[in-house]
């Protein structure tokens, strides 16, 4: 169970990991409390990889004082992405993406880092991802870049940020700044 919380806002992040080899199932919960650029929101989420590593489904709720809304995301045999939502179906390739990645989330940034060996290893990557922004629960592709010299320091680069997170031993997010750091 890893908890985070927000430095500088009243949110927190907490998840039950389990891992087995590079398999992960993953529950977790974000609450956040109202913000000049967000309204109050609740959102939980239950992930899954594949035995590579890589995201298979995210379902992810997110209520709000108003209103609640779901979102399904599967990755089929043929790395295209079934989205589940309030409108209906769409799939869509989301320029190849393995990885999802929520807003305000450091732990969705440990799949990629973990899958890849960023924090075993020195290595530079830029990789699409299906990018899930809440509470409004738009849905876009996007690219994340990572940059490890092999050590607990990972650069990143995402649409929201420009930072170095710092990982454990296992890759799991440390210390994000700005956004979270684990208690």
């Amino acid at each position: 169970m890893l908890t985070w919380r927000a430095q500088d806002v009243s949110r927190m992040e907490s998840v039950r990991i389990q891992v087995s080899g590079n398999r992960i199932r993953a529950n977790g919960r974000i609450v956040a409390a109202a913000t000049a650029s967000n309204p109050a929101f609740g959102a939980y989420y239950d992930v899954q990889t594949d035995e590579t590593g890589t995201t298979k489904r995210l379902g992810i709720t997110v209520t709000q004082a108003e209103r609640e809304r779901v979102i399904s995301i599967a990755r089929d045999e043929e790395n295209m992405w079934l989205v589940t939502d309030h409108q209906g179906e769409h799939r869509a390739a989301y320029n190849g993406a393995l990885d999802v990645d929520v807003v305000f989330s450091p732990f969705f940034n440990a799949l990629p880092i973990r899958r890849l060996g960023m924090h075993e290893r020195a290595d530079s990557v830029t990789l699409p991802v299906v990018y899930v922004n809440v509470p409004d629960m738009s849905i876009v592709a996007a690219t994340v870049s990572y940059s490890s010299t092999g050590g607990p320091e990972i650069k990143l680069h995402s649409p929201v940020a420009e930072t170095t997170v710092k990982v454990d031993d296992e890759g799991f997010i440390v210390d994000y700044p700005g956004l979270a750091e684990l208690i």
